[in-house]
């Protein structure tokens, strides 16, 4: 299931703006890779990229490649809304359909994308990611109920279920505990921590022990000056970007001198 992203010189623009220049990197399978970087400098645009979501805004559009398991994610044939279905995410603030069923809210990504389902198979896929979210007994007495109205951190929870329920290959994740409290995020990591056994996890966040504590590997992006284009600074393995990074910007904003 869990499958890699391989980016080549991945360039990304709105309109005439660069926002985003060159980026190569690997994404591992199975794994968890964390962005990190200040703000502006491409990390979320970056990580939209990747499921091609950052087309929803005009003018967007990239140079370069994206490839999961060898499938250009760019090419002409490739629908972008099939490649949304392999490459789920999750956003900074919890986003269930406010006039959804907690029920409704899991399988609305399933109805979009197969049709009609028996009632049983649906539950059978309910049941599923939400012990998938580790939100199952939570609310499986009130799956009835509106969505909107359980906690910041279960609503979180609901979204990744929902982006479970149609069984992608990678699940990107941006800022997703930042609108959150520390006992909600704390579950949201333990959630990543089982999740990664099953699915590739990019994960955008600002927080640096939350990137030390989750991930296997971190990307570390800067910028140069406002109105200039986000560029990968340097990639390795989680416990070198934090303890001997190769370059003397990524040691400066991980021991927080800048950012």
């Amino acid at each position: 299931m869990a499958k890699s992203i391989d980016v080549t010189d991945l360039s990304i623009y709105y309109g005439d703006f660069l926002a985003v220049e060159k980026v190569s990197m690997t994404i591992e399978p199975k794994s968890v890779t964390a962005l990190i970087g200040p703000s502006g400098c491409g990390k979320s645009t970056f990580l939209r990229s990747l499921n091609r979501m950052h087309e929803v805004i005009p003018g967007a559009r990239v140079e370069g490649k994206v490839s999961l398991s060898g499938q250009d994610v760019y090419g002409p044939t490739v629908d972008a809304v099939s490649v949304r279905r392999h490459i789920g995410m999750v956003f900074q603030r919890p986003n269930p359909f406010p006039t959804m069923s907690i029920y409704e809210n899991v399988i609305a990504g399933v109805r979009l994308n197969g049709g009609r389902l028996p009632k049983a198979r649906l539950d059978e896929v309910v049941e599923r990611s939400l012990r998938g979210a580790n939100l199952w007994n939570e609310v499986k007495d009130r799956l009835d109920r509106p969505g909107s109205g359980l906690s910041g951190g279960q609503q979180q929870r609901l979204c990744i279920a929902r982006a479970i329920a149609v069984e992608p290959d990678v699940l990107l994740m941006d800022e997703p505990c930042s609108a959150l409290d520390p006992i909600s995020t704390l579950a949201i990591e333990d959630l990543i921590a089982d999740l990664k056994a099953n699915y590739t996890i990019v994960i955008v966040t600002h927080n640096m022990q939350q990137a030390a504590r989750v991930s296997d590997r971190t990307g570390f992006f800067n910028i140069e000056a406002t109105g200039q284009p986000g560029r990968l600074v340097e990639m390795d393995d989680t416990t070198v970007i934090f303890s001997r990074p190769s370059q003397q910007a990524t040691e400066d904003y991980v021991s927080g001198r800048f950012g």
